[in-house]
């Protein structure tokens, strides 16, 4: 990066169950391996689970922010792997929807912090409801992940189409995970390049990689840990050092998407 300003991008997905927070975490991790100053934010509001996959209970939440005034500081998790971690509350519905005060708080929260960052990823919730959208608009750039089944194909199809047609956002980063291998992958994006090309106009589809079906990644799920710390060696993590690298050679636009408070008053205070 040639920039101090940190890059902000999502990791999502049009269906659930395609290992997209696992990702998220493992990719956390390669790039504060990276020496990188990252934050993972659980962009699920109401239904938290990074902490989850990472085994971990924060002792405080965005709820905390909103509804006992306690400052972002504290509230920042900073894991044993080297990232921070912005976590959202759970089975909270107070906090799906947020009133213009809450919204407020947040944005004077974030103040400043982006010259603490180097990467903002926002783990996103699944699907095409308000709260993926949402996220997804304010983001740099967008990793879509989705794996050989085909309703996975279909739902990024459609969270892809949904953002093109209602939003006009027209760039997009595909992740293929649980690939039997390059060929099996390489035939998912080139399935859903085919369909959005046919469909739709205007957009660009990027092949990120592919993470392969592993053993270790179901293993290090069950330890509650990531799996690039878990078996550093494994296919799957090696895969995913590569896409890890990869985001490193991408630039923070120059304009103001650059800056982080943008990402916050487009994402807080949009229309």
């Amino acid at each position: 990066m040639n920039t101090t300003m940190p890059l902000v991008f999502s990791i999502t997905s049009g269906k659930g169950g395609v290992g997209k927070t696992n990702l998220a975490v493992n990719l956390a991790c390669c790039l504060a391996k990276a020496k990188k100053r990252v934050l993972l934010l659980d962009a699920d509001l109401g239904l938290a689970n990074v902490d989850v996959i990472m085994g971990i209970t924060p002792p405080y939440n965005l709820f905390h922010l909103f509804h006992e005034g306690m400052s972002l500081e504290k509230i920042l998790y900073t894991t044993d792997y080297g990232f921070k971690i912005l976590p959202a509350a759970s089975g909270i519905s107070e906090m799906v929807a947020l009133n213009p005060g809450q919204k407020s708080s947040l944005l004077e929260a974030m103040d400043g912090l982006e010259e603490a960052l180097d990467y903002l990823i926002v783990d996103t919730g699944a699907g095409i409801n308000e709260n993926v959208l949402y996220f997804n608009l304010a983001a740099q750039q967008r990793i879509v992940v989705l794996t050989p089944e085909p309703t996975s194909l279909t739902d990024a199809y459609a969270l892809i189409k949904v953002m093109r047609q209602n939003h006009q956002v027209t760039h997009f980063k595909i992740l293929v995970n649980m690939a039997q291998d390059e060929k099996a992958a390489k035939e998912v994006y080139t399935r859903l390049y085919k369909a959005c090309d046919h469909f739709l106009t205007g957009v660009s589809l990027d092949y990120l990689g592919h993470i392969p079906r592993d053993p270790a990644v179901r293993e290090s799920v069950l330890q509650q840990k990531p799996f690039v710390a878990a078996a550093p060696f494994a296919p799957a993590s090696v895969a995913l050092q590569t896409v890890a690298s990869a985001i490193q050679t991408w630039d923070v636009p120059s304009s103001l998407d650059g800056n982080i408070k943008f990402f916050w008053k487009r994402l807080l205070f949009r229309q």
